[in-house]
């Protein structure tokens, strides 16, 4: 094998997650996760964890490490999965980073600088000042900032555009004319495999994960984890836990539900596939028989 890493990306439901594991098995290696969501504890089957069997079969890494009032962020990741990565190679190990996290596998496999955080205050004002004034006037107001990520965000998209303001009052921008972001200036020698399959079957994986997270407990799983304790900023944005929450507090029901986390799933499959076609040096690969002959090379 000619990288001492080799990492695992695509889209939700392509199964990356299977195929880091038969390349891990193959070359010896050890998995580090790049999954954002998969780091908090006590939701395995939202987060879709590896099961025990699977854990048994491949040592696993940065996987329900942290509670879910943990506020993480990538910066924090960063620092833990490049030790995790140097760890396994320090047990003479090639290292397996598997995950569809764009900004972590970045955070994971390069040196970075995340952007800076909000200064004390500015997210609450900049979220009100969206919601009272609404999305037209806080785009308008970002376009006098900085026309560029005016440009490149839509003024419905609350997260990014209030993002967006916090960093332009810092004198940052959230698409800056030159980006760093993708990088092939690896800190260990690296091989990035891409998992790509047609839309039609992801699709339809997407749609038999999510069939498959209901009956296998998931509302229960997501009620439990609602009793326990609050939700840290970040947490609150797993994937899907908004939807089965609006189920338990009878807002939908689980018809909808599952309706809604599957179109959520889908849109956020359709992003993945958008960073995977900007990161650098990526292999495409359609099958782990491929990706295994690769890594294997």
């Amino acid at each position: 094998m000619s990288a001492s890493v080799v990492a695992v990306f695509g889209p939700t439901a392509s199964g990356k997650s299977a195929a880091a594991l038969r390349v891990a098995e193959a070359i010896g290696g050890e998995i580090v996760s790049c999954d954002a969501m998969q780091l908090y504890q006590d939701l395995p089957i939202l987060t879709n964890q590896p099961a025990e069997a699977e854990l048994r079969r491949v040592p696993h890494h940065l996987i329900g490490m942290w509670p879910l009032s943990h506020e993480g962020s990538v910066a924090e990741y960063g620092e833990l999965a490049r030790d995790a990565i140097d760890a396994v190679l320090g047990r003479g190990k090639p290292a397996v980073v598997c995950g569809g996290s764009g900004l972590y596998l970045r955070a994971a496999l390069a040196p970075f600088e995340p952007p800076p955080q909000p200064a004390e205050g500015a997210r609450e004002r900049l979220e009100q000042l969206y919601d009272e004034q609404g999305a037209a006037a806080a785009h308008r107001l970002l376009a006098q900032r900085d026309a560029r990520a005016a440009a490149a965000v839509h003024r419905n998209d609350r997260r990014r555009v209030v993002r967006a303001l916090e960093l332009a009052e810092q004198g940052h921008s959230l698409a800056p004319a030159e980006s760093t972001l993708w990088t092939s200036a690896y800190r260990r020698p690296t091989r990035v495999f891409g998992i790509e399959l047609s839309a039609d079957t992801v699709r339809e994986r997407i749609a038999a994960r999510t069939r498959s997270m209901f009956e296998n407990g998931v509302v229960d799983e997501v009620r439990r984890a609602r009793e326990a304790g609050p939700f840290s900023s970040t947490a609150a944005r797993i994937h899907g836990l908004q939807d089965v929450s609006a189920l338990l507090d009878g807002v939908i029901d689980e018809e909808e539900a599952t309706r809604r986390l599957d179109t959520r799933t889908r849109q956020y499959a359709k992003r993945q596939r958008a960073w995977m076609r900007r990161l650098p040096g990526v292999h495409p690969v359609s099958s782990v028989k491929e990706m295994l002959e690769a890594a294997a090379a």
